[in-house]
């Protein structure tokens, strides 16, 4: 069994974050974003619902943003997931979920942070924002 390198969990970190942050912007739609999560290795995925769990409580998710971001997820409400972004405050152990829950946790969880980061960007950054994360240029290559 082989480890994974710094370099490459660091390489991968970033590529997860453009693609979370393309999603809440707008310029990546949910769908390619499922796709390219349904494209990982399982350990993989559990590496990138930590990073986005991460994403959203520095974007300070309520629980509102969490019932929001399920109705846009096209995710049950009833779904684990969905539950657990949807507490007040929300739950994030999305990754030791069971695998079978991954794809419907990462719907879950980019939804929820992109309406947290809109605020956000619309409210705290606005017109004075250095986050590199929330200035992507519009035309960009996806994954």
């Amino acid at each position: 069994m082989t480890e994974t390198s710094s370099d490459d969990r660091r390489a991968f970190r970033c590529q997860t974050e453009r693609v979370v942050n393309e999603i809440a912007q707008g310029l990546r739609t949910l769908e390619a974003g499922v796709a390219w999560f349904s494209g990982l290795e399982p350990t993989r995925r559990q590496e990138a619902l930590q990073d986005v769990a991460g994403y959203a409580m520095q974007a300070h998710i309520t629980a509102a943003d969490g019932r929001a971001g399920v109705a846009r997820s096209g995710v049950k409400p009833t779904a684990n997931p969905a539950v657990m972004i949807c507490t007040d405050p929300p739950r994030y152990g999305f990754a030791g979920l069971p695998a079978a829950e991954h794809l419907t946790s990462f719907r879950v969880l980019v939804s929820a942070f992109a309406i947290a980061d809109t605020r956000r960007r619309e409210t705290y950054c606005k017109g004075a924002c250095g986050h590199a994360w929330h200035n992507l240029p519009a035309a960009t290559e996806q994954p």
